[in-house]
């Protein structure tokens, strides 16, 4: 599991150390200046991307993926989601 995004790591490694400061973990960062990963997901949306989540299979095929604004606030329906996508791969 990655966050993937258009900052650059001086950037990411600001908000990796909130997030690690905050829930006593965080996640890696990838930084897509060029948004060539985030528009090979579909969730490019002119020159930023989309706020969301996705999922690629073990041949890098897109399985799924979300937009959503409120991913964060509704966090329960999106690890409901992404553990049923997941399982769906098995």
């Amino acid at each position: 599991m990655y966050v993937l995004s258009k900052d650059l790591p001086e950037e990411q490694l600001q908000l990796y150390k909130e997030l690690e400061s905050s829930y006593g973990k965080s996640l890696p960062f990838v930084s897509d200046p060029d948004l060539e990963l985030i528009d090979f997901m579909g969730m490019k949306n002119g020159d930023v991307a989309y706020r969301g989540y996705g999922m690629l299979d073990q041949d890098g095929k897109v399985v799924f993926k979300s937009v959503n604004d409120h991913w964060g606030e509704e966090i329960e329906k999106t690890v409901e989601e992404i553990k049923n996508e997941y399982n769906k791969l098995k």
